[in-house]
């Protein structure tokens, strides 16, 4: 299938944040901007716009990128949206996926392909292990909706190599370079797209002493974790003074 408007919604995951290049907006690369490379090539009129920022919660999702989405006419959107949700310490899962339902529903409407993720399995993560319940429940409704709808899954659960640090950022929130890369390449699969995108040899594995290891763990908690946990209890987003990087259809490249 060939499309000519790709449209991807949602937060960090899908705005980049991890995969670093100051050479494009915002400074970021990213698995979406690795998918509209695949779309766009032999494709004349292909056009790509991501409205995705960091730090977006569900309701910022819908309330300022569905719109503008729909107005865009897509026939490929893509929308990771209710992480950011979950991780907060009171959240209501089953009013979360009613409203994104809801917001599917709109941009169904379009006749667009709808693409969808579900969560990542904080399994593997000591901090965020407490919350993988809520993940499961969160996927499984979302698989619920994505059957509604019509919608592709890219099912980021089941993903377990990613469970693997080398595909992740310093931050340890984030997916770095190699992570994004995986991604791109699971999307274009689900949606069944021929491509040559592929991982490269893994970096060696980095083996510290016991006093190595707690340095970086002290390190990631102070510039890292600490931050994120200060916004989250003070209201406050990385993404409040950030745009999106693509607001409009505009060839890649």
């Amino acid at each position: 299938m060939t499309f000519h408007r790709f449209v991807a919604l949602g937060d960090s995951f899908t705005e980049g944040v991890g995969d670093p290049d100051l050479t494009r907006p915002n400074g970021l690369r990213g698995w979406a901007d690795r998918v509209a490379e695949v779309l766009a090539a032999g494709n004349d009129g292909f056009g790509y716009a991501n409205l995705a920022i960091r730090g977006r919660k569900l309701d910022g999702v819908i309330a300022e990128q569905v719109p503008p989405a729909v107005a865009l006419a897509p026939d490929l959107v893509t929308v990771y949206a209710g992480a950011n949700d979950i991780l907060r310490p009171q959240v209501d899962i089953d009013s979360i996926v009613e409203r994104y339902d809801a917001a599917l529903g709109d941009l169904a409407a379009t006749g667009a392909r709808l693409c969808v993720f579900t969560a990542y399995d904080p399994g593997g993560s000591a901090i965020f292990r407490p919350l993988r319940g809520r993940f499961a429940i969160y996927n499984e409704m979302v698989r619920w909706s994505a059957d509604r709808h019509g919608a592709t899954v890219v099912d980021y659960w089941r993903l377990r190599e990613l469970r693997d640090p080398r595909f992740w950022d310093s931050d340890r929130l984030h997916m770095g370079p190699l992570g994004h890369q995986r991604i791109a390449i699971e999307v274009l699969d689900a949606l069944e797209v021929p491509h040559d995108l592929s991982i490269s040899a893994l970096p060696e594995l980095a083996l510290g002493s016991r006093r190595d290891v707690w340095g970086e763990n002290t390190a990631w908690a102070r510039e890292s974790l600490a931050p994120w946990i200060h916004r989250r209890l003070t209201g406050r987003s990385s993404g409040d003074t950030v745009s999106p990087k693509r607001p409009g259809l505009a060839p890649v490249g």
